[in-house]
C-alpha cells in the first residue's frame, strides 16, 4: 500500500514531468518549477549471496531503519509451463498451496504468520512463482522456515480442488465479459499464437477437468531447488538468516533446471474487431514485439516509450486525453518476459471517436520519427523516470522486484546502479532512432473491443497495413 508520503513523491514527480513538457507544447506562459541537481546514483546496499549444493540461489540485502524483513522465495515455474490443455494449472497449484502442508493446516499456516506480523502470499506470473512474506525482523528465521514448509512439502489438499475449480470459473466468466481482458486476450493471441504467453484464458471444461494428480504432477515437475531464488531484504541478523535459509532448504530435491522456451513473436499488421453491442466504449490495444531487456537499447526504449505514451506527461496522453477528451487514462508499456518483450499503447475511448483515436495515437507515432523531441520535453520524461526509478527502490518488497528482474534478465550488478545515469545520457535524436527502429507502422497489431455496428466503418481504413 502507498503511503501518503509515496504518493505526495509521485505527485510532484508527475508535476514535474508534466511542467517540463507542457512548456514545450502550450504556448501560454507558466511558471516553471526550479531545475534538479544532477542525478544521483543509485547505490545498492552490500549484498551477500550464495548457493547451496542442491542448486538454490540465495541473496540478502540489508535495508531501511524499520524492524521488518521481506522474504521472498522465486521460483522459475508459471504459465510458461503450461500445455495448451493446462491454462491456468499454475495459478490452481499455486492456490491449492496456500491449503496446508503435510504438517500444519491452512489455518495453522495463517496463524504462525500473522503471530510474526505478516502473511503468507503466493503470486503466480508467466515465468517465476512467488512465495512470500514480510513480518517483523526478529521473526525473519521463523518465516523462512514456515515459507520452506509451505514450498516444499505442500499438502495438495483434494477436498479443496472443486471450490478453487469454481472460483477459476466464475473468475473467467467475469474476466471475459470485460472488455480490457477481452483486448488483451486477442492481442497476445494474435503475437504469440503457438506459445505459452498466448494463451490467456482457460475454458471453463478445461478447469472442470483438472484433478489432483495433475495438480500434484505439475508441482513435481516443476518446483525444486535448481529453479529457485530466495531474496531476503530489511533489517535481520545475517548470520541467524544464512543459517535458517541453510537448515530449510538443504534437503530439497534438486529438480529440473528451468524451462527456456524462448517464443517467436508475430510481427505483421492484423486489426482484430470484437463485438460488444451497445458498448459505450471501445478499447484499444495497439502494439508490437519488440526488444527484452537483455538488449542494450531495451533502457534507451523505455525513456522513448514514456515520451510516447508511456507516462501521464506523454505525448499520446496529452493529446487523446487533455486536447481532445477522447479517453481517460491512456497508456503505453513496455511488456518483459525472459527474453521476450512488446510494446502495446492501451486505450479506452469513447465509441463515436473510435478511428480518430487511431488516427492520432498513429500520427504520434509519425510524429515522434519524424522529429527529435527538445531538450525539454526529454528532460521533464528523463526526471519522471528518474523518480519512478527511485520509488521503485523504496521498499523492500520492491528492492526484490527490482533485484528479481535483474537477475531473471541476466542484467548484471551494476544495471541497478548505473540505470539513471543511463537515463539521462539518452539523447533526443536517440528517442527518434528508437521509435523510428522498433515501433514499425505497418507491423502493428490492432485489437478493438467495441459496439462493431458503430465503429466498423471507422476503424475500416486501418485494416491495411500503413505504408
Amino acid at each position: 500500500m502507498k503511503t501518503p508520503g509515496t504518493i505526495l513523491r509521485s505527485i510532484a514527480l508527475l508535476a514535474l514531468a508534466c511542467g517540463s513538457v507542457a512548456g514545450a507544447q502550450n504556448p501560454a506562459p507558466k511558471q516553471m518549477p526550479p531545475l534538479g541537481g544532477p542525478p544521483r546514483p543509485f547505490h545498492l546496499p552490500q549484498t551477500e549471496a550464495f548457493s547451496l549444493p542442491n542448486g538454490l540461489k540465495v541473496t540478502m540485502v540489508p535495508y531501511g531503519s524499520i524492524p521488518k524483513v521481506a522474504v521472498n522465495i522465486a521460483i522459475r515455474a508459471g504459465s510458461l509451463n503450461e500445455s495448451a490443455s493446462q491454462v491456468w494449472l499454475a495459478d490452481i497449484t499455486g492456490q491449492l498451496m496456500k491449503e496446508g502442508t503435510t504438517s500444519r493446516t491452512s489455518e495453522q499456516v495463517a496463524q504462525a504468520a500473522a503471530s510474526m506480523g505478516g502473511s503468507v502470499e503466493i503470486n503466480v506470473g508467466p515465468d517465476v512463482t512467488n512465495i512470500s512474506g514480510d513480518v517483523l525482523s526478529e521473526f525473519g528465521p521463523q518465516m523462512v522456515a514456515l515459507l520452506a514448509d509451505v514450498v516444499e512439502h505442500p499438502l495438495l489438499p483434494v477436498s479443496e480442488l472443486p471450490r478453487l475449480k469454481q472460483d477459476a470459473v466464475r473468475r473467467l466468466s467475469i474476466q471475459k465479459s470485460q472488455p480490457g481482458p477481452l483486448a488483451r486476450e486477442q492481442f497476445l493471441k494474435a503475437l504469440y499464437p503457438d506459445h505459452p504467453y498466448g494463451r490467456i484464458f482457460s475454458a471453463e471444461p478445461m478447469i472442470n477437468s483438472f484433478e489432483v494428480e495433475q495438480v500434484r504432477k505439475f508441482y513435481g515437475d516443476n518446483y525444486g531447488a535448481a529453479r529457485t531464488h530466495v531474496y531476503v531484504a530489511g533489517k535481520f541478523d545475517a548470520t541467524a538468516m544464512k543459517s535458517a535459509i541453510t537448515r530449510a532448504f538443504s534437503g530439497w530435491t534438486r529438480g529440473p533446471d528451468p524451462v527456456v522456451d524462448i517464443p517467436k513473436p508475430v510481427a505483421k499488421h492484423v486489426l482484430e474487431l470484437v463485438d460488444r453491442p451497445a458498448a459505450a466504449q471501445s478499447t484499444l490495444y495497439i502494439g508490437l514485439p519488440t526488444i527484452d531487456p537483455s538488449n542494450a537499447d531495451f533502457l534507451p526504449l523505455q525513456v522513448m516509450n514514456s515520451l510516447l505514451g508511456g507516462s501521464f506527461a506523454s505525448r499520446i496522453t496529452s493529446n487523446i486525453r487533455e486536447q481532445k477528451g477522447y479517453t481517460y487514462s491512456p497508456n503505453s508499456q513496455v511488456s518483459a518476459r525472459y527474453r521476450d518483450a512488446y510494446w502495446v499503447e492501451v486505450a479506452d475511448v469513447t465509441t463515436a471517436v473510435t478511428g480518430p483515436s487511431i488516427k492520432e495515437i498513429l500520427f504520434e507515432i509519425d510524429r515522434l520519427q519524424k522529429t527529435p523531441p527538445s531538450s525539454a520535453e526529454l528532460d521533464g520524461i528523463k526526471n519522471y523516470l528518474a523518480g519512478v526509478f527511485v520509488l521503485r527502490n523504496s521498499s523492500r518488497d520492491g528492492l526484490i522486484t527490482q533485484l528479481q528482474f535483474v537477475d531473471l534478465h541476466q542484467l548484471g550488478e551494476k544495471y541497478l546502479e548505473t540505470y539513471v545515469q543511463k537515463v539521462y545520457a539518452v539523447t533526443p535524436e536517440q528517442v527518434t532512432n528508437l521509435a523510428r527502429q522498433y515501433i514499425l507502422q505497418d507491423k502493428l497489431t490492432m485489437v478493438v473491443v467495441g459496439d462493431k455496428s458503430q465503429i466498423a466503418d471507422q476503424i475500416s481504413a486501418y485494416e491495411k497495413a500503413a505504408n
